[in-house]
């Protein structure tokens, strides 16, 4: 009787269906038949009219619901977690969903880049002229990447606000870009001023300054690392080759 009364104050679901009412059942039925073949065909109620039976074997069964498994029902209708939307970053997998013009524009871009290490790899000599530019070049995307970001933020109805935060932001690439042409005669202080320009630009535009679409942030991911890793082929191939200037190959 404590096995049955604990059960029926938790009201705990056997078969879908709640075990006081099972007991309430058994206990207005006068008779229960346990042997089919001790009542008539035509007189054999249905599977679904008998009264659950209670025995001790299936209280033993009987386990209360867990909580976790509860949380895991209580869902709102759209599919959502109790705590609300999580905000869905962006994936290397959207650089797709950018449109052909974009994403052909963008890496041709990364041709200069390119281009300096690998000649200067395959001659086997350090090129001054050639290194400085591509800091040159490495200068003029820091300050279009600044740019963009005023162009994005000044049309109306633009998720980027025209605020001190986006257009202040946007200076400091240019800044940067000016910074490292004046290092004409260090391409190290060069090149490291570019890319510290690339990396912050990348930073504003992923965390500090939301607004892009996703395709646009995997593209600028995947377009800097290329760009800084050019950067940093061509500090490499100052330090182990030979340098050389373009004028006495000619001569």
């Amino acid at each position: 009787m404590r096995m049955i009364r604990f059960a029926s104050e938790r009201r705990v679901m056997l078969s879908g269906v709640p075990v006081w009412r099972c007991l309430q059942q058994s206990v207005r039925a006068p008779k229960i038949i346990t042997s089919k073949a001790q009542m008539p065909f035509q007189s054999r109620p249905s599977s679904s009219l008998m009264p659950c039976t209670l025995t001790p074997t299936n209280m033993l069964r009987i386990r209360p619901v867990s909580w976790q498994a509860t949380r895991l029902c209580h869902r709102d209708p759209q599919g959502t977690s109790e705590r609300g939307n999580l905000k869905e970053g962006f994936s290397l997998r959207a650089l797709g969903q950018a449109p052909k013009p974009a994403l052909y524009l963008g890496v041709s871009g990364l041709i200069p880049f390119l281009f300096a290490p690998l000649a200067m790899a395959a001659t086997q000599s350090f090129y001054p002229e050639l290194a400085y530019a591509q800091v040159v070049y490495g200068a003029s995307i820091v300050s279009f990447l600044g740019g963009a970001r005023w162009g994005f933020a000044l049309p109306a109805g633009s998720p980027a606000q025209p605020d001190w935060m986006n257009l202040g932001n946007s200076v400091v690439p240019s800044l940067l870009a000016w910074l490292a042409l004046l290092c004409r005669d260090s391409f190290a202080e060069g090149a490291l001023v570019v890319i510290m320009g690339l990396g912050l630009s990348l930073h504003y535009d992923l965390t500090l300054l939301p607004g892009y679409p996703s395709w646009f942030k995997a593209m600028r991911t995947v377009l800097t690392l290329v760009a800084t890793f050019s950067l940093v082929a061509s500090l490499i191939i100052k330090e182990f080759y030979p340098e050389k200037k373009i004028k006495d190959v000619q001569n």
